[in-house]
């Protein structure tokens, strides 16, 4: 069980401090999303470092297993930031009729759906005709419904994913987890039972 745990820590933390602090420097310090992500990539391996020297302090462990220990979180963050890479570069994972409009959304927030859409490739859903009046049918401001189009970065800042026919816990805890790693996700229950998961623009504030 231990091992369980420790692999699941070795999996699921590197890649929560990767998107995290991608989506922190990008809206916070608008450093826009290559450098976002470089500069999450170096906070993972300072984190791990850190991490690891608290784990073996006060142990008298050799030149050597400090070196494995500190190549071990380099590996570890560069394996991430090469997923990441390969990952927002291509669009195999998801359905042929929207694989075009799939390259348009921001590459922070496909980097985020990454794992949902692993385990469910169906899950993700068409903005295509997309009209402002469909937004006020459903209650939504404009201001957060605009995110659906093409930005003045060429880039699409929301992503839908399907919640109909699906366990609620498997839903709601998708939904916490776009909230925890700092996007905008709101359950839309009105019009064809999806989650609604946005990135806004550095200093943008999303109105409900």
């Amino acid at each position: 069980m231990s091992w369980v745990f420790g692999l699941a820590i070795l999996i699921v933390v590197p890649f929560t401090i990767l998107v995290r602090g991608s989506v922190f420097f990008y809206r916070e310090w608008a450093l826009g999303m290559s450098l976002s992500l470089a500069c999450a990539v170096i906070l993972t391996v300072l984190l791990f470092l850190v991490g690891t020297w608290i784990i073996r302090r006060g142990r008298e462990d050799g030149p050597e297993i400090r070196r494995m220990l500190i190549r071990g979180a380099i590996a570890i963050a560069c394996t991430y930031a090469g997923y990441a890479a390969f990952y927002v570069a291509s669009a195999n994972a998801v359905p042929d009729e929207i694989r075009e409009e799939y390259q348009t959304i921001h590459p922070l927030l496909r980097l985020a759906a990454s794992p949902v859409i692993f385990f469910d490739p169906s899950a993700v859903t068409s903005n295509e005709g997309r009209i402002v009046e469909d937004y006020r049918l459903m209650g939504l401001s404009v201001n957060e419904a605009n995110l659906h189009f093409v930005q003045t970065d060429g880039l699409i800042h929301s992503l839908d994913l399907g919640t109909d026919a699906r366990v609620e816990w498997r839903n709601r805890g998708i939904e916490l987890g776009f909230w925890a790693l700092g996007f905008h996700s709101l359950r839309h229950l009105g019009v064809a039972d999806h989650l609604h998961v946005s990135l806004r623009f550095p200093g943008q504030v999303i109105l409900q």
